[in-house]
C-alpha cells in the first residue's frame, strides 16, 4: 500500500503542476488576447492582424475574427450608404429636415438651409418654419401620426411654399419634413393661365367684328354699292389681323423651340439703329412724335442677324409711339459695354407701373388692358427671345407717368 501512495503521490503532483502551469498559460493567452480585442475595437490593431492559432483557443479566435471582418464589412458598407445617400440630399433641391421626437432638428440639407437660414441644427421647429401653418400641420402629424401636407404663401419673400410632414416608423415622435419650393411652379402656371385669358380676348375681338360684319352684309348690306366696300374692308383688316396673329405666334414658336437659323455677322450697331429708325420715321412722325438716333461712330462691331435685330428695334420702337403722347420724343440709343454694345429706345409715353415690368416679356402681357391699343401683344416676347437667341439680355426701365426705355446687348464681334 505504501508502494501505490509512494507512486501516486508525484503523480499527483507532477498533474497539479501541470495543470497550474497550463492554467496559467491560457490565462496569459487570454489576457493577450482581450488586449488585442480591444485594440481591434478602437482602430489600434486591424482585425486581419488578430491571431488565429492561440493554442486552446483556436476555434474561439477564429470565430471571434471572422465575426470582426463581418462586422467591419457591414460597417464599411453602411458608410458607403450613408456617403451615397449624404449625396443625394445634398444635391436635392428640395428642403428635408429630419426632426427628434422633442422637436429639435437633427439634419438639414442645403437646401433646407437655403429656404430657412443656416445653422439648423438643435433649433426647434417652431423656430424653423416661422408660419403658423407649416408649424400647425406640424403638430397635426405629431399628435395624428399622419402625414400631413400645408401649402402656404409668403407674400415679403414672393414665395409659394409645400411642407410635407412624413411621421418617423422607427423613431416614435421623430418626423421628416421635406419643403418644397412651389415659386416657379405657381409662376409658370398665373402666366399659362394669363396665355390662355389673353389670347382667347386677342382672338374674341376680330372673330365678334367678323361675325357682325358678315351678319351685316347677310341681312342685306351686300347688296348696297356703298356699304358692302366698306364692310369687305372691315372683313379684310380683321383677317390681316387674325393672320399677323398666327404668324407672330407661329414665330415665337419656331424661335422658342430653336428652330429658326441665325446669319450672324459683323455689323456697325449705327448702321442697325438708323436703319430701324428710318422704318419707323412716318408713323413717329403722324403720331406727332420726334425720333432720333443717338449712338457714337466708333462703337465695335456686333454679331448679330441684321433683319432680326432690326426686327426687335422696330417692334420696340412701335411700343414706343403707342404709348407716348403727342408732342413727345423717342431717341435711339447705342453704348459701348464689357465685351458687348447695349442698345436701348427710350420715350417720354405714360411709364409702366413697378409690379408690371417683370411681367412686359410675357406673351399677350398687357400693363393695363384700357391702354392695350392695336397689335397682337407679341411683340416684346418675340424680342426677348431674339436677343437671347443672339446671346443677349433685354430688360427695362420705367418710371409711371415720366416714361421708359428699354435695353438690350449684342455681344461685341
Amino acid at each position: 500500500m505504501g508502494s501505490y501512495l509512494g507512486i501516486l503521490v508525484p503523480i499527483l503532483l507532477v498533474a497539479l503542476l501541470w495543470l497550474g502551469w497550463r492554467y496559467l498559460s491560457l490565462h496569459r493567452q487570454l489576457n493577450q488576447y482581450t488586449q488585442n480585442l480591444r485594440n481591434a475595437s478602437e482602430g489600434v490593431l486591424a482585425p486581419q492582424a488578430l491571431p488565429e492559432d492561440v493554442k486552446g483557443l483556436e476555434e474561439l479566435s477564429n470565430a471571434v475574427k471572422n465575426l470582426l471582418s463581418s462586422f467591419n464589412f457591414q460597417l464599411a458598407t453602411s458608410d458607403a450608404d450613408r456617403a451615397r445617400l449624404a449625396a443625394v440630399l445634398d444635391q436635392l433641391t428640395d428642403g428635408v429636415i429630419i426632426a427628434n421626437p422633442n422637436g429639435y432638428v437633427q439634419f438639414a440639407n442645403p437646401a433646407a438651409e437655403k429656404l430657412f437660414g443656416n445653422d439648423l441644427l438643435e433649433r426647434s421647429i417652431s423656430e424653423t418654419l416661422r408660419h403658423h401653418q407649416l408649424i400647425h400641420a406640424w403638430q397635426v402629424s405629431q399628435n395624428n401620426d399622419e402625414m400631413q401636407v400645408e401649402t402656404v404663401e409668403l407674400p415679403n419673400r414672393h414665395q409659394f411654399l409645400q411642407l410635407i410632414v412624413i411621421p418617423d416608423r422607427f423613431t416614435p415622435g421623430g418626423s421628416l419634413l421635406l419643403v418644397q419650393d412651389l415659386t416657379r411652379v405657381r409662376k409658370l402656371e398665373t402666366v399659362r393661365r394669363d396665355f390662355i385669358s389673353n389670347i382667347s380676348h386677342e382672338l374674341r375681338t376680330p372673330l365678334a367684328s367678323l361675325k357682325a360684319l358678315t351678319e351685316t352684309l347677310q341681312d342685306g348690306a351686300l347688296s348696297d354699292p356703298e356699304a358692302a366696300p366698306r364692310f369687305l374692308g372691315r372683313m379684310v383688316t380683321e383677317v390681316d389681323a387674325l393672320t399677323q396673329m398666327a404668324q407672330e405666334l407661329l414665330d415665337l414658336s419656331r424661335i422658342e423651340s430653336g428652330q429658326v437659323g441665325l446669319s450672324l455677322n459683323p455689323v456697325e450697331p449705327k448702321k442697325l439703329l438708323q436703319s430701324a429708325a428710318e422704318r419707323m420715321r412716318l408713323q413717329a412722325e403722324r403720331a406727332g412724335l420726334s425720333l432720333r438716333v443717338e449712338c457714337p461712330d466708333d462703337l465695335p462691331r456686333v454679331n448679330a442677324d441684321e433683319p432680326r435685330i432690326e426686327q426687335v428695334l422696330v417692334n420696340l420702337i412701335h411700343n414706343a409711339v403707342k404709348f407716348t403722347r403727342p408732342g413727345g420724343e423717342i431717341t435711339l440709343l447705342g453704348e459701348a459695354g464689357e465685351g458687348v454694345v447695349r442698345c436701348g429706345v427710350k420715350d417720354t409715353g405714360m411709364g409702366i407701373p413697378a409690379e408690371d415690368v417683370p411681367r412686359i416679356f410675357e406673351r399677350f402681357y398687357r400693363v393695363d388692358k384700357s391702354r392695350a391699343g392695336g397689335g397682337t401683344g407679341l411683340g416684346l416676347s418675340i424680342s426677348r427671345h431674339l436677343v437671347e437667341s443672339h446671346g443677349g439680355q433685354i430688360w427695362a426701365e420705367s418710371i409711371e407717368g415720366e416714361g421708359s426705355t428699354f435695353y438690350f446687348t449684342i455681344p461685341s464681334a
